[in-house]
């Protein structure tokens, strides 16, 4: 069997450059995974793992039949992990496509819930949303000016989710005019004069926009709405984290499930 010693190794440039560059990982197809609970959760959902390399006592039982398998020294591992304290596995996945579908039908459980991501640019908050979407049964869309889908951030954060479900990338309009042709009504999280709160507005049918961190949700995105939708806080509290207001949002629409 191979084992690689050398950090200079050309899979460990590949492995390197999967991790630190978007433009990369585009052109090569592939995203970098870090950790044996991701590649048992690869395993389980029959992602595409192409090649996995890992220290020595290092669990790859649930590597896929099939993938490249290669063993490497510890100093290799952190060298290619992006992770501070690596966990002895690290692995390629083929990047699945993510266009749009044609157009938004009830999931198997017959739900009709979308979130749509403006301008998240925290590859943690947008992974722990996707995390959060999952487990709640929304779907999720990527508006331009979030961070990277493919981030290693983003997928260690979401914990799977990108082998299990399908996330959509689209542009503002195009994923509005869908939200439209299904009939469903698309709220934004904002405060305005008509802003309604969120425990009386009906959401078991829906998408709801998230916008950034620091500006909120766009106003070309505002103009699309049908309505804004607030979290009732406490009067000390000015406003939430993306991902702790979009939790608060998706628990919401699954509670009466």
């Amino acid at each position: 069997m191979e084992s690689i010693t050398s950090r200079q190794n050309p899979l460990c440039t590949h492995f390197r450059k999967l991790a630190s560059s978007k433009a990369y990982r585009e052109e090569m197809g592939e995203f970098l995974c870090d950790s044996p609970k991701l590649l048992e959760e690869a395993g389980l959902w029959r992602a595409g793992v192409r090649t996995v390399l890992y220290t020595e006592g290092a669990d790859v039982s649930q590597a896929p039949e099939g993938c490249r398998l290669v063993p490497v020294s510890q100093g290799v591992m952190k060298a290619v992990s992006p992770m501070e304290t690596p966990q002895g596995v690290v692995f390629s996945c083929a990047i699945p496509r993510s266009g749009p579908p044609e157009a938004l039908e009830p999931d198997e459980k017959g739900r009709q819930r979308y979130l749509l991501l403006e301008g998240v640019q925290d590859p943690g908050n947008v992974g722990t949303m996707l995390r959060t979407a999952d487990a709640f049964g929304w779907r999720v869309f990527l508006l331009p000016g979030c961070a990277d889908l493919y981030n290693p951030k983003t997928v260690r954060a979401a914990m799977g989710v990108h082998f299990r479900r399908a996330i959509y990338r689209d542009t503002l309009d195009h994923a509005a005019a869908m939200v439209r042709a299904a009939g469903l009504p698309l709220y934004a999280a904002a405060l305005a004069e008509d802003t309604a709160d969120l425990r009386r507005t009906d959401l078991r049918r829906c998408a709801v926009i998230i916008g950034s961190e620091g500006r909120g949700v766009s106003r070309e995105a505002l103009a699309l709405c049908d309505r804004t939708v607030k979290i009732p806080m406490d009067h000390t509290c000015e406003s939430l984290n993306a991902a702790a207001a979009a939790a608060v949002v998706l628990w919401e629409g699954a509670r009466n499930d």
